[in-house]
């Protein structure tokens, strides 16, 4: 588990530069990629209020969440904080949610043309797999605690 979770920090900075969609005005022209970092890119030339808040939840969320992890599991961090770090996780679904909404919403418009890439699909696995694996943790450290509890009562 812990090695899963190291490889999430690799992986995310992938699905940050991976093609999430490919979108055209129309279908006669050419597709351009979008990535998280080329969207970024253009919301901090448009509206640098909405960049900054995309940019907290689709890189720093779920990196800090991911590193956070990795510290508890290696034991350098103190499990206490795994409920910020699932806060963290939670606000990090909420980007594949706004890219999926902005998906269906283009798709309706009826002129725009857009195929999902393969950067999305990474950066949802990722998302989901940090989730999963803050989880496990979890439980795996609650009943560590119990273990030695009950050990304790035994020993008394």
């Amino acid at each position: 588990m812990k090695y899963a979770n190291l490889a999430l920090l690799i992986l995310f900075p992938v699905a940050w530069f991976a093609p999430l969609l490919r979108a055209a005005l129309l279908p006669v022209f050419g597709m351009d990629e979008i990535s998280v970092i080329t969207g970024l890119q253009s919301l901090w030339g448009t509206d640098a209020v909405l960049a900054l808040l995309v940019t907290f939840l689709a890189i720093f969320a779920p990196y800090a969440k991911t590193l956070g992890l990795a510290l508890v599991q290696f034991r350098l961090l103190d499990p206490s904080v795994l409920p910020v770090l699932h806060g963290l996780g939670k606000l990090a679904m909420a980007d594949v949610f706004l890219i999926a909404l902005y998906v269906v919403i283009a798709k309706g418009a009826g002129h725009v043309t857009i195929e999902t890439g393969w950067g999305l699909y990474l950066f949802t696995f990722c998302i989901l797999a940090s989730l999963g694996l803050s989880f496990a943790t979890g439980r795996g450290l609650k009943r560590a605690v119990e273990a030695g509890r009950s050990s304790g009562q035994e020993g008394a």
